[in-house]
């Protein structure tokens, strides 16, 4: 099997990842009609995903390290099914919200375990591109589901588009079945010779020895099975700073009120059809996936750390904008070009650099050891940030206005770039065993 089509099929995770996050946008113009909710029930059915993400990573790292990355994502892509033909076939709220709950679990599931899958597979000199095919899978699930939206929207049929994102998880659960376990997972059981077949079968002609040698010495120098309390290590220390660091920063600068609240925002804008705002919202889709290809091509060469300290800065001048054409645009008629501009603008930014580079990173700076139980504190940190920041968006819209809300975000950004430049280091071209004794130094 070809390893691209390997990639293919693991960043599958992605795009369901994408699709579900991003469906509810269009779905919830017509839920909120059909099941007569109020602004804080609405915040609860796009956040109720938000919670079950972060009961599936709390899971899945444990999960992973004991069964493998292989097997977990397997039975993710069945949480995925089942979970959008509950939501897809809910008679009422409460159905509503568990098939949404289940959806979410397969999310959070996804949400590590891929880029950990990938990370673990790829060569380094090109594992920075390849790991970041998630991300671009993530923005073409977002994509699809904004047209898909946009598709249904006509005739109000939310159901269809929930229940859609039952066909991506087919194909994950059956494409998986072909896949093989991930070579530094096999050795930390102690499987060096499958760990062996699976580089050949991976690298093809290439030689696979200096690989196998690091992770011989790794494996040496980890020993057994880890317990929870070594995350508290000060050796592990560093890197669990600057991944929960960035898992929290990744929300709380606003990323998701765009994903999950764009029609809503432009409809505030001025654009008054459910149809019109859905397609807008699928024209700031077409930004994100063209950034995350920049990305992608740019992310081994220019490097993770400079591409994530552009982009924070590309992010904080356009919220500072958007809060400013909310500020005017009543006055002055361009509320409508200035919104679409800035959110446009704002998630090409986060594209280059916030949106691959930190799922990039927190599969690159934890130890062997503990990468699966690491990766996973910080991507709990992570889903439990969106859900904050989901559930409190149009309550804070309520407080400060639009203006003062977007202003609040752009603050926080200008945060994250402060903590960027004082401790994200720089990864490109470095074998993961490399980037583990380098931080342990550090640490």
């Amino acid at each position: 099997m070809s390893f691209y089509l390997i990639v293919g099929i693991a960043a599958l995770g992605g795009l369901l990842f994408g699709y579900d996050t991003g469906v509810i946008s269009g779905a919830l113009l017509f839920i909120r009609t059909d099941f007569a909710l109020s602004a804080g029930m609405q915040g609860l059915v796009a956040g109720i995903a938000l919670a079950g993400a972060a009961v599936g990573a709390a899971f899945a790292g444990g999960l992973s390290d004991r069964f493998g990355r292989r097997k977990v994502i397997f039975f993710t892509g069945l949480i995925f099914i089942l979970g959008s033909l509950v939501a897809a076939l809910a008679p009422e709220v409460t159905t509503l919200l568990l098939g949404r709950l289940l959806v979410g679990i397969g999310i959070g599931v996804a949400s590590m375990l891929t880029p950990l899958y990938l990370a673990e597979t790829a060569p380094a000199r090109s594992r920075g591109a390849l790991v970041s095919l998630n991300q671009l899978a993530i923005t073409v699930g977002i994509l699809v589901s904004y047209f898909i939206g946009y598709l249904f929207a006509q005739h109000g049929q939310w159901r269809w588009m929930l229940a859609l994102g039952a066909v991506p998880g087919v194909i994950l659960s059956v494409g998986m079945l072909t896949l093989p376990e991930t070579p530094r997972w096999l050795a930390g059981h102690g499987r060096m010779a499958e760990a062996g077949a699976v580089l050949r079968r991976l690298r093809g002609s290439g030689d696979i020895e200096a690989e196998l040698g690091e992770l011989r010495t790794d494996i040496l120098r980890e020993g057994g099975l880890p317990s929870w309390r070594e995350l508290l290590s000060p050796t592990v220390r560093l890197p669990l700073i600057i991944g929960v660091g960035l898992a929290i920063f990744q929300q709380i600068t606003g990323i998701n009120t765009v994903i999950y609240f764009a029609p809503t925002i432009f409809q505030a804008a001025g654009l008054s059809s459910a149809s019109a705002a859905i397609l807008a919202t699928a024209g700031v889709g077409v930004v994100n996936v063209a950034m995350t290809l920049v990305a992608i091509r740019l992310i081994d060469s220019v490097g993770r750390r400079t591409l994530l300290l552009t982009g924070l800065l590309g992010m904080a001048a356009c919220l500072l904008l958007l809060g400013l054409g909310f500020a005017i645009g009543a006055a002055s008629g361009a509320l409508g070009w200035i919104t679409a501009l800035s959110l446009a603008a704002y998630v090409g930014f986060f594209a280059i650099g916030l949106g691959p580079v930190f799922w990039l990173l927190i599969s690159e700076i934890f130890p062997l050891r503990l990468r699966g139980r690491a990766m996973g504190i910080a991507t709990i940190a992570n889903w439990g940030f969106n859900l904050l920041v989901t559930v409190t968006f149009l309550e804070l819209i309520n407080i400060f206005g639009r203006p003062g809300t977007f202003l609040l975000y752009a603050i926080l950004t200008v945060a994250a770039f402060i903590f960027t430049r004082a401790l994200v280091p720089e990864t490109k071209g470095r074998s993961l065993e490399q980037i583990e004794a380098d931080l342990h130094s550090r640490g």
